[in-house]
């Protein structure tokens, strides 16, 4: 075994009495890609955050480098040499590229900053990540994949001993994982420890050299990666074999509940046309800089349409907000979980019924309803709480996902869009949404899935819509639903639909 970089002896974390980790052993060593999976819930960014400063440990020590240490937080962190990549972002919004990446490491000379080394040395960290993003752009303007590219710049602006990453490729395109892989491996060149943490059990099999499998707070297993296949990891992750993942497709009806026609946006979306059937999924695929985030967008209001018309059940419809997509009984679950899909401060009663709580109100809110509404969502979605007044700051990824997913069926909508439904969390919980959104066609609910996970578009949709640079390239049926078609018809190779 080689030199030790960080070691675990008993750490142990209890939230409101919840017990989430219990007596963690594990030594990771100096220039070693050291991955962690599990389920959600399971322990994975609770640890992390230990060893990051963000949490104290309830019980356990700390080893960095051969000497016990106490991370008091997540400053003197980054001065011992440990720098995370969190699962969601940390990104201020009103603030640029440049300012965030140094923010609270802040670069001067003769006393003031300096703004101009600061934006040279944010060119080279988005070079090696080969990313064109301006140092000068505000964060608010970015895509989500480019504010996954910043947080991890900023991560390495620190010149880190020990670089965790979480999730880090759940908004990633095959190419920009690739570029990202091929940085990781030549930071483990250069004796960096980085801990990586993801849901794709074939990425953890590609780049990590060791995997701990956590479930329930408890150690499974310690393996190098050689002698695990994906198959074996995602057993030892549930506890059980698992079935097949993808539920058997549904056969929509002819009736077109939604029509959407020409639909243009000022420098982002041109002539899009589609249509949507009643108890249909259907699948939106392209790569990133597509538009399809942006097309939802427009649907449900948040962005100004230049042309085009929305028809729901053959009636011309005009969307101006999100709560007119409400009324109109179109449902949206952003890619954004914690940026515009929940608020982390508020329980999971408050989620719930955010959007709509007129129903549960005259006078006064009725808190038993809500109460009650609540428990039936989380018996459903199995979601894992201590109670219902506890707040989402203390969930895992797949566990806010699923309140997320609750707030947005709770007016009971009709059509329902999907934007990265499964970033962030483990194969069965992504099982999980599967099944209910099967279910949810089956009572004759529309439904549209964004997703950059081609095999999620090949394994729910009727039908794909392809995009490339704010157009449709193709819609694609039957046969012609696998991933080269999808590629070719993306990358615009194959003529426009």
């Amino acid at each position: 075994m080689g030199e030790v970089l960080i070691k675990t002896s008993g750490i142990a974390k209890e939230f409101s009495g919840v017990r989430v980790l219990d007596d963690i052993n594990v030594e990771i060593e100096k220039g070693e890609i050291f991955g962690i999976i599990g389920e959600n819930g399971a322990g994975k960014s609770t640890l992390v955050k230990i060893f990051s400063g963000i949490y104290n440990p309830t019980e356990g020590k700390l080893f960095f480098e051969g000497r016990e240490v106490e991370v008091k937080d997540p400053i003197h962190a980054k001065a011992i040499g440990i720098s995370l990549i969190p699962q969601e972002f940390n990104l201020i919004n009103e603030l640029n590229v440049y300012e965030n990446i140094f923010l609270g490491s802040e670069l001067t000379g003769r006393g003031f900053l300096a703004k101009k080394a600061m934006k040279k040395r944010t060119r080279e960290l988005l070079k090696e990540l080969e990313t064109n993003i301006n140092p000068d752009e505000k964060i608010e303007r970015l895509s989500v994949a480019q504010k996954q590219m910043v947080e991890i710049a900023k991560a390495l602006a620190h010149d880190s001993k020990l670089l965790i990453m979480d999730e880090p490729t759940t908004v990633l395109t095959q190419n920009e994982i690739n570029i990202l892989f091929n940085l990781m491996r030549r930071l483990k060149e250069r004796g960096v420890t980085i801990i990586y943490i993801s849901h794709k059990l074939k990425e953890v099999k590609s780049i990590c050299d060791r995997v701990m499998v956590l479930r329930d707070g408890i150690t499974i297993s310690v393996t190098g990666t050689a002698e695990l296949d994906e198959h074996e990891m995602a057993k030892r992750m549930v506890g059980r074999e698992l079935s097949q993942v993808f539920p058997e497709k549904t056969k929509p009806s002819d009736e077109i509940v939604l029509e959407v026609r020409n639909l243009s946006v000022r420098g982002l979306l041109k002539n899009i046309s589609f249509d949507l059937k009643r108890g249909e999924i259907l699948g939106f695929a392209g790569l990133v800089g597509a538009g399809r985030t942006e097309l939802a967008e427009a649907i449900i209001g948040i962005r100004k349409k230049e042309t085009g018309t929305i028809n729901i059940k053959g009636r011309a419809v005009e969307i101006k907000s999100p709560s007119d997509a409400v009324k109109n009984k179109i449902a949206y679950l952003s890619e954004d979980r914690q940026g515009s899909g929940i608020l982390v401060s508020f329980d999971i009663i408050g989620n719930t019924t955010l959007i709509s709580l007129p129903a549960y109100s005259r006078i006064l809110i009725n808190h038993k309803l809500e109460k009650e509404k609540t428990q039936q969502y989380v018996d459903k979605f199995n979601i894992r709480a201590a109670s219902l007044k506890t707040r989402l700051e203390f969930f895992s990824g797949g566990n806010q996902q699923k309140v997320s997913l609750a707030k947005s069926l709770d007016p009971q909508p009709e059509i329902f869009i999907f934007d990265e439904p499964t970033r962030g969390i483990d194969v069965n919980a992504k099982r999980e949404i599967y099944r209910f959104i099967n279910e949810l066609v089956k009572e004759g609910v529309s439904c549209i899935i964004i997703s950059s996970e081609l095999e999620e578009i090949i394994g729910m949709s009727n039908r794909v819509v392809v995009m490339k640079e704010g157009t449709v390239t193709g819609i694609l049926e039957g046969e012609h639903i696998n991933e080269e078609e999808i590629m070719l018809h993306a990358t615009g190779l194959k003529g426009v639909a």
